[in-house]
């Protein structure tokens, strides 16, 4: 799949370093992690600590790891003590896509206040749930929602890496594919002033044989190519922090 180049219709629009941002993490078991990742959440707070210190808060009703014998979110089992409490906290399920976060953005955006959404949704709706058409409309409608929590939120989306199944499966590979252009389509559409979208690039290195432990979910080196394409989006886009440095 040719990867996706950053979308937004707002070029040049800036946001100023002297404001303090609150940052929530949306997504699926890419981005909730289990017992013993990293996650690439970890490594966005590395980022935003050493490019926004003390300009940023990282947001959200939930902070535990999915436990898989337990089947449930129930770790806290990180792989880095060193990542605070409170910067663990997020808006990602296992099992959870566009189709479950579309009705419950508005009340997280609300009692998080939150002023970005960071977001990697979509395999598993692709999966289990939804073909490309209704996933499409269920971001809009996620979109939509937020925005009646906070008129003025910003939103990055990540395209969908298609995991391991893509190889064997190519239904399911068209579906990620003809998903992708729908999102950008709709990025396009529904960016705007007040309430700006990025659409950041898929990885170009990101290799789902190395860059995961499983074919699916990310490992180390998956983690901080998911940390960089958002971050890197912004900062190109927006002007917001620095290039993405790998940090161990």
């Amino acid at each position: 799949m040719t990867p996706v180049s950053i979308v937004t219709s707002q070029a040049g629009w800036v946001i100023g370093h002297d404001v303090a941002m609150r940052f929530l993490f949306v997504g699926d078991s890419m981005t909730v992690g289990s017992a013993g990742d990293f996650t690439w959440r970890f490594r966005m707070w590395q980022h935003l600590e050493a490019t926004l210190p003390g300009r940023y808060t990282i947001t959200g009703p939930r902070t535990a790891l999915y436990d898989t014998e337990a089947q449930a979110p129930l770790s806290y089992a990180y792989g880095a003590p060193s990542f605070p409490a409170d910067a663990r906290r997020h808006l990602a399920g296992w099992g959870e896509g566009w189709l479950h976060m579309a009705p419950v953005i508005a009340d997280a955006v609300t009692e998080a206040r939150a002023d970005v959404l960071l977001v990697s949704l979509g395999l598993i709706d692709l999966g289990f749930y939804t073909d490309s058409a209704q996933t499409t409309q269920n971001a809009r409608a996620f979109v939509a929602a937020a925005r009646t929590a906070n008129p003025h939120i910003r939103i990055v989306l990540l395209p969908v890496i298609p995991n391991i199944r893509a190889e064997s499966d190519a239904p399911f590979a068209a579906e990620c594919e003809r998903f992708n252009e729908l999102l950008a389509k709709a990025v396009a559409d529904l960016d705007g002033p007040a309430s700006p979208l990025l659409l950041a690039s898929r990885p170009a290195s990101y290799d789902i044989h190395t860059d995961t432990y499983d074919g699916t979910h990310p490992g180390p080196s998956g983690e901080h190519k998911l940390a960089a394409a958002f971050a890197d989006a912004m900062h190109q886009a927006w002007g917001l922090g620095a290039p993405y440095a790998a940090r161990a």
